[in-house]
């Protein structure tokens, strides 16, 4: 999804020396119609909830929700009409993807926990098609999906109805083309995770219930989306 764009004569060294390495990954990345997009590439604005590495985009009826790891915020969830979409977005190295490696440990892992797996082409590319076990001895669909972008990686699960409702995964494919991701400039391992943080009307309410002592309700928004915690 993401390429090399064509150019007819390369860029004066003094012009690279004044470019970051963020700035030439996008320069670099291919002209699109859709996302995931990157932050320092020109998208569509609409209602989007800034988790800080992550602006997800949000339609009334979704409530996002927030995967947790200890005090950090690893995942976002968006879950929609008995359907639940999980987006984590990682670092990767800026000549190369990982979605080829990360898509065949997904695999190994599903097949070892007594699953299957099998690769199939989808509206971003190759993708895995999987059926996870689940406590109640049975089997659950689900869709992983990745996206290699520039020195960032987006990994996409679907589950629960839209793994096999087509009209239904039409919506959650959509949060996933308009997702932004914020990359930033500071060095990082391939596939440690980007941080991810409340929003600035989340972070207010949960700073007013800790200094009443209080247990927060992360759901800021009156209308539209409602975040809670996963942990």
């Amino acid at each position: 999804m993401f390429g090399r764009r064509r150019r007819e004569e390369p860029a004066a060294p003094a012009e690279k020396a004044g470019r970051t390495e963020r700035e030439e990954a996008v320069e670099e990345t291919q002209t699109r119609r859709s996302g995931p997009w990157d932050s320092g590439e020109p998208y569509p604005e609409r209602e989007r909830v800034d988790l800080g590495g992550l602006r997800l985009p949000v339609d009334p009826g979704f409530e996002v929700q927030l995967n947790l790891a200890g005090d950090q915020i690893v995942g976002a969830v968006v879950v929609f009409e008995e359907s639940a979409l999980q987006v984590h977005a990682f670092a990767a190295p800026k000549r190369s993807g990982i979605w080829d490696e990360v898509r065949a440990d997904l695999a190994e892992g599903v097949r070892g926990a007594g699953g299957t797996a099998q690769e199939r082409e989808g509206p971003f590319g190759v993708e895995l098609a999987a059926q996870v076990p689940t406590d109640e001895a049975d089997r659950q669909p689900v869709r992983y999906i990745g996206v290699d972008g520039p020195r960032w990686f987006l990994r996409a699960v679907i589950s629960g109805r839209a793994a096999l409702d087509e009209e239904v995964a039409a919506t959650l494919e959509g949060v996933v083309r308009d997702i932004v991701v914020v990359r930033g400039d500071e060095p990082m391992a391939p596939k440690e995770a980007i941080e991810l943080r409340l929003p600035p009307e989340a972070r207010q309410a949960v700073e007013q219930h800790a200094a009443q002592g209080d247990v927060p309700d992360l759901k800021p928004f009156e209308r539209g989306p409602e975040i809670a915690e996963i942990r």
